[in-house]
């Protein structure tokens, strides 16, 4: 993000499993080759470092940086590069559940923001269950931060259901807004791409949203379809449902500048803002 007016971001979508050490490597190795491409700023997934037995949830969490953020703090000082850490499992202090915690890193490799997420997603799909409050603690604070000139805003996965939590980012200036996810591919096909472009469009930001492919936690299949989109809601980049891949986008905030002036929507606002 060292050009406040243009910056290079790309996202790498992940097929994490229950092989932490391979998760991690294989997390690294593709942020090594977003930067060989030219990102500047590159995105993981939600839970990129584990996707297996809910029950060894406990087992696999550590106290931050832990194993899986030291390779990544590692590049990202290397490469000079920002690396949205999806989320890792951080261990909770006060109770054994852990958090679910995205990290943003910055090209010195120090931990600039951490965000644990808030809205834990528990649902029903067929004979198949995920309830995420039965293995992780939820996080209470809003994270948007300054970085390199713009505003930032952490978000993860089921967050994106809740347009509160992005009116009060867009009120505190976010310019971009990460949305990692291992989004199961049911709800996926139904309303991912809807979400994220209304998160995009209501509150005229670019949103940068890296899904997991591949079977998620419970044996159920995530929806992949990773997306890059821009503060009028199109599009500018998307991956594939299946497999690990990379997509990139040049993000142009002089753009976004003009489309906030032309369609001054959040400047528009009658409602009180609740802080």
């Amino acid at each position: 993000m060292a050009d406040r007016t243009q910056i290079n971001v790309a996202i790498a979508q992940t097929e994490s499993g229950a092989d932490k050490q391979r998760n991690i490597e294989r997390a690294v190795a593709l942020v090594r080759q977003a930067s060989d491409e030219g990102a500047t700023v590159v995105a993981l997934p939600e839970t990129f470092d584990y996707r297996g037995d809910s029950a060894l949830i406990p087992s696999v969490a550590e106290p931050l940086p832990g194993t899986a953020l030291q390779p990544l703090i590692a590049l990202a000082a290397e490469r000079g590069l920002w690396i949205l850490a999806g989320s890792v499992h951080e261990t909770n202090n006060t109770c054994s559940l852990p958090f679910n915690t995205s990290v943003l890193i910055d090209p010195q490799g120090a931990i600039v923001a951490t965000y644990r997420k808030i809205h834990l997603f528990n649902i029903t799909i067929g004979d198949k269950s995920v309830a995420e409050s039965n293995h992780y603690t939820s996080g209470t604070d809003i994270v948007c931060v300054e970085a390199a000139g713009l505003k930032v805003g952490l978000t993860i996965c089921y967050d994106v259901r809740f347009p509160e939590l992005y009116r009060c980012m867009a009120d505190l200036g976010a310019d971009l807004i990460f949305i990692p996810s291992s989004f199961t591919a049911a709800t996926g096909e139904a309303h991912w791409e809807t979400l994220v472009r209304a998160r995009a469009i209501e509150n005229q930001c670019f949103v940068v949203a890296p899904g997991q492919a591949g079977i998620g936690g419970g044996g159920i299949p995530t929806y992949g379809n990773s997306m890059i989109v821009d503060p009028w809601g199109r599009i500018l980049a998307r991956a594939q449902q299946k497999g690990e891949q990379i997509i990139s986008a040049r993000l142009d905030f002089d753009e976004m500048a003009g489309i906030r002036s032309r369609l001054p929507a959040l400047h528009n606002r009658k409602l009180p803002i609740f802080r």
